[in-house]
């Protein structure tokens, strides 16, 4: 394994001992972005199931910040999350949904049981190669793909500033042109779209939501400190951010593809 991908894994493995704070700090999804998310399945037959709505897996779901969204507009949502204090944050918050351990290169459900899958904030950790067949085997026949995505407005002055003190980039400006999920023949093409979204904020609760990043979560404690400093340090230096709550500009990116005919 190269020094690459062991900084990759790492990261990708850095979240659950901040698994409440994650919780706290980091923001959700706006509901137009999960209905276009899942427009390709409007007018599907339900097959004839005693519950019809159609059954969403929140794949890699984390704390369940994407999972509330689709439970409060009327899905039935089972999630799958490989790290059990991120998976045990989920069903504190939210009892009722069935939360499976797994991950995208392995779901632990039968061929052609989910009707959408949905992948908030973690398509990137996973391994395309082997997560979109494992993806397409849990999928019906026309079932939806979606990866959503929240960045930094990064058009606003103080946003852009705030990615230079903090160097965590999730950067609207920056966000590359080529997909995110590849193209895959088990896949129609993938559609982009996005969403202005916002997060209530005060100086002190932003840089908590930047320490819940993996950028952070990985530095030794003093490093990790000093750079917290210095980001609380600009908020409190800026006009827009100094005093009270404001608004962190987001936007919600979300790609979108649907199981080939055939």
């Amino acid at each position: 394994m190269t020094s690459q991908e062991t900084g990759h894994t790492r990261r990708a493995s850095s979240f659950g001992g901040s698994a409440g704070a994650y919780a706290d700090h980091r923001p959700d999804y706006p509901q137009a972005a999960v209905a276009w998310a899942l427009r390709p399945l409007a007018g599907r037959p339900s097959g004839g199931a005693a519950d019809d709505r159609p059954h969403l897996l929140d794949l890699g779901a984390g704390t369940g910040k994407l999972t509330g969204v689709l439970l409060r507009t009327g899905h039935r949502v089972t999630a799958v999350e490989p790290d059990p204090q991120m998976a045990d944050e989920l069903r504190r918050r939210e009892p009722g949904v069935p939360v499976l351990a797994g991950r995208g290169e392995e779901i632990p459900l039968p061929d052609g049981s989910v009707d959408a899958v949905l992948i908030g904030q973690a398509f990137h950790w996973f391994d395309p190669r082997l997560a979109l067949p494992e993806i397409a085997r849990v999928l019906t026949q026309g079932g939806v793909l979606a990866g959503l995505w929240n960045a930094d407005d990064d058009r606003v002055p103080w946003v852009a500033g705030l990615a230079e003190v903090s160097g965590v980039q999730v950067s609207f400006t920056g966000w590359p042109e080529e997909p995110m999920i590849p193209g895959h023949p088990s896949y129609t093409p993938v559609e982009r779209g996005t969403f202005p979204h916002a997060q209530r904020r005060t100086a002190d609760s932003l840089t908590a939501t930047l320490a819940t990043h993996s950028r952070f979560l990985v530095l030794p404690a003093e490093e990790r400190r000093r750079g917290l400093e210095r980001v609380r340090d600009y908020l409190g230096g800026r006009p827009e951010t100094a005093c009270g709550e404001f608004e962190l500009p987001l936007v919600t990116l979300v790609e979108r593809c649907v199981i080939a005919p055939g």
